[in-house]
């Protein structure tokens, strides 16, 4: 395997995780990043604080901000109004990419955030669809899995939520024009579906973590490259505005206990 994964210092697997989700917008250029979830939130924050200093932040709600405040505390920046339907208008342009949550996801990226169990009768009643088909058909959309196991990385989706690459290809050009998965992260490692079906890939694993470790989490075969990489190690300075400006209440280790 490549990488520094023996060299983690003082980084615990939530901060490694943060620096993964950060990456989803590395040269992302002015668009607007709409992370859910703290590490994700923590993530674009990092990532506007350094190598994507044009990125668009909101405080979660109405408002575009021109700073990276702490999480839970108020903005010291306001840019502008950002309300749900001009929101929803930016979506359809592609000047976002969202990183959701999954309660499921597939191995060609379709996620599931609205019932476990038959559409019919389901078992538990989760969020529903939300906007998760508008996100996927018209800007990028990442996921982020805070606890990967074989309930959440299945074999098939109980419902289709987050159009992923097949249903894509299966609808046609329509679809197919602005679909783009880059990257889910989750507290093992990263992955994406830069293969030649688009089925997903081990892109890299989290220092202290296995592949086979991966593997038994997972409830598809995985692609997995002969030399796995390690998710990279967070630079000392990316550190402290985890630890110090974004994060100093430690909630990252909430979302991924060491």
């Amino acid at each position: 395997m490549s990488g520094t994964g023996t060299k983690t210092g003082a980084a615990t697997r939530a901060e490694y995780c943060v620096v993964a989700c950060a990456e989803a917008w590395r040269g992302a250029g002015e668009i607007l990043a709409s992370p859910m979830g703290t590490i994700p939130m923590i993530g674009a924050r990092l990532a506007r604080l350094t190598f994507s200093p044009d990125l668009l932040l909101t405080d979660g709600e109405a408002l575009l901000i021109g700073d990276a405040p702490a999480i839970g505390a108020p903005p010291r920046v306001v840019e502008g109004w950002l309300p749900y339907r001009q929101h929803l208008a930016l979506v359809t342009t592609g000047r976002r990419h969202v990183m959701m949550g999954a309660s499921q996801i597939d191995r060609y990226g379709n996620q599931n955030i609205s019932c476990i169990g038959d559409w019919a009768r389901p078992k538990r009643q989760l969020l529903g669809v939300r906007g998760a088909p508008v996100n996927t058909l018209n800007n990028p959309t990442s996921y982020w899995v805070p606890k990967h196991s074989t309930r959440v990385f299945v074999e098939r989706v109980d419902m289709v939520s987050g159009v992923g690459y097949d249903r894509a290809a299966a609808a046609g050009p329509s679809a197919t024009r602005y679909h783009r998965i880059p990257e889910v992260v989750s507290d093992l490692g990263v992955f994406d579906f830069d293969t030649p079906d688009h089925s997903m890939r081990l892109r890299s694993l989290h220092p202290g973590v296995t592949v086979e470790q991966v593997a038994g989490a997972t409830g598809f075969g995985l692609t997995v490259p002969d030399d796995v990489a390690y998710t990279r190690d967070p630079t000392a300075e990316e550190l402290r505005l985890i630890r110090e400006e974004i994060d100093p209440k430690g909630l990252r280790e909430r979302e991924v206990p060491a």
